[in-house]
């Protein structure tokens, strides 16, 4: 008799408990759950921002010009482990090509950059007047001090990367970005908008 009391009350002792574990594994589930389903949501909006980062682009402008021919400017970083190469640039307001300055012949001449701009893994890369530069080939309009150009960069791995840039007058070293590339530079100080 003894024996039996304790089965007859094991069970029901069971049933609860078998009862309460589901409850509370139900609530652990529709916890997870909960607490889960925001993950696919920011992982999502953190994609795109992924994306259309694959350059830092510190200080961007532009020079401003009345016509012909103008350079964007920036710094472009390069927070990743892999070395990032640009092949290309483009804006609605013209044709560009990517420039570099360089010394032939013992005279500074601004040509084409072949290969591309390469930003190595962990640097930075200055885009600047009297080096490499985002060249605007042949200005729609003019481009005024204040006006903002979009620009979208195309690098080898088929990515693309927009970022915006404010014009300002610039005399800076008396660099020309004028018809001639590949010839050497005039001296354009009487050419140049005054400095602000």
């Amino acid at each position: 008799m003894p024996s039996l009391l304790p089965r007859r009350f094991l069970r029901p002792a069971v049933l609860f408990t078998a009862a309460a574990l589901s409850v509370s594994l139900a609530a652990c589930a529709s916890s997870e759950d909960a607490s889960t389903a925001p993950t696919p949501p920011a992982s999502a909006s953190a994609a795109p921002a992924a994306e259309a980062g694959v350059l830092g682009v510190r200080d961007p402008w532009v020079k401003a010009a009345d016509e012909g021919m103008t350079a964007a400017f920036a710094t472009l970083v390069n927070d990743s482990d892999t070395d990032v190469t640009i092949t290309g640039a483009a804006t609605e307001l013209s044709p560009m090509e990517l420039h570099e300055m360089a010394m032939v012949d013992g005279k500074m001449v601004m040509r084409a950059r072949q290969g591309g701009v390469v930003i190595e893994a962990g640097s930075e890369h200055k885009l600047e007047p009297g080096g490499d530069h985002l060249m605007l080939m042949d200005l729609a309009k003019p481009v005024q001090a204040g006006d903002e150009l979009t620009f979208t960069l195309s690098f080898a791995d088929g990515r693309t990367q927009t970022f915006s840039a404010v014009a300002k007058p610039f005399t800076g070293a008396q660099e020309s970005y004028a018809p001639g590339h590949g010839e050497p530079m005039p001296d354009m100080s009487t050419s140049h908008s005054p400095a602000p």
